[in-house]
């Protein structure tokens, strides 16, 4: 005779197939995307789709009775996105042409090296570049030496391209050939579309958090770049290129923050190492507050704290590479909104 089941503990949800179904899709869809390298194409055509949908339901409120409200709505973000893009492009060349760009940065990176090696002891200064033609003699000879593995990577790089520009184009067609609103379909036609509405929501709620995030902290880096250094009287050179790498670099969750961060510690050396102390100290403080941001502003909307995006973020950097880090707060957000349907979470 066959024991009795043990009772279920109270208070713990069981699995149904609707969460299994779920958990298994998403599974499906990430181990196609990140092995294949697709991960362009599949945000190209979430932004792409997401975009359009969000812009057509904001003219209906506007305007009720609109047609072809999706069309429309398509226009309108790649109006947006390309004004946005001919700005950005616009200003880079303005400060390239002025000797504020990104280059004039590097030579400022490199000015702030060659002082350091004076500064630093004997033992530690030999393994820094003598000068910045000596660093740029040490990256020719790095890149000949490892020419196929560059080739390789612009060929990635193409490839990249070539899938977000296809990604780009599924989306738009996506937008406008989709219904607004899922009609009465069969289960597995009715299950594929709640898995994509439910991933652009989740997409676009860690987009749009990360931008708030940067947004914040630029705000706080261009308040001590541009504030509190020159009342200091100690201004820093660059410094309207670094808030806008900043921001960039920001867009990128935690890791992007280290590289500016370094960036500015770096330039803060032709200063001085007190300046520069200084700006290490500032921006470890906005680091740390960053966590709090990330687990406000983005754990908030996913219901995750921030070791928990990092510890997603690292493990699928070594499974994946960049794909995995960049995909990794979607990823999660998915999971979590999956169990909370459930009540898991």
């Amino acid at each position: 005779m066959t024991p009795p089941a043990a009772p279920k503990p109270p208070g713990v949800p069981t699995p149904d197939r609707a969460l299994i179904v779920g958990l298994a899709g998403i599974a499906a869809l990430w181990l196609l995307v990140l092995p294949l390298h697709l991960t362009p194409a599949l945000f190209a055509a979430l932004t792409i789709y997401g975009g359009t949908r969000s812009m057509a339901q904001r003219l209906v409120r506007w305007r009720p009775g609109l047609r072809h409200p999706q069309g429309w709505g398509l226009v309108l973000f790649i109006a947006v996105v390309g004004a946005l893009g001919s700005v950005l492009v616009e200003r880079a060349a303005e400060a390239a042409a002025a000797g504020n760009g990104y280059g004039a940065l590097l030579q400022q990176m490199a000015s702030a090296l060659e002082q350091l090696r004076v500064s630093l002891p004997p033992w530690l200064a030999a393994h820094l570049p003598l000068s910045l033609e000596a660093l740029r003699e040490a990256a020719i000879g790095w890149l000949r030496s490892h020419a196929s593995q560059v080739q390789l990577w612009g060929s990635h790089t193409v490839r990249g391209a070539g899938y977000a520009l296809a990604g780009a184009l599924i989306g738009a067609l996506a937008a406008l050939q989709l219904p607004a609103r899922a009609p009465a379909a069969a289960p597995l036609a009715a299950a594929l579309r709640r898995g994509l509405d439910a991933l652009v929501h989740n997409f676009t709620t860690v987009v749009f958090a990360q931008l708030r995030i940067a947004a914040i902290n630029t705000a706080l880096t261009a308040v001590y770049l541009l504030g509190v250094l020159p009342l200091l009287g100690k201004p820093l050179p660059m410094a309207a290129t670094l808030v806008a790498a900043t921001f960039v670099a920001s867009l990128v969750p935690v890791v992007g923050n280290l590289v500016s961060n370094t960036m500015i510690v770096i330039v803060s050396l032709t200063q001085s190492m007190l300046v520069a102390g200084l700006s290490l100290a500032w921006l470890v403080a906005i680091h740390k507050l960053e966590y709090f941001l990330n687990a406000q502003i983005i754990g908030s909307r996913i219901r995750a704290h921030a070791w928990e995006l990092l510890l997603a973020m690292l493990t699928l950097e070594a499974l994946f590479g960049l794909g995995g880090l960049i995909s990794a707060p979607v990823i999660y957000a998915q999971l979590k909104h999956a169990l909370h349907e459930r009540g898991w979470v």
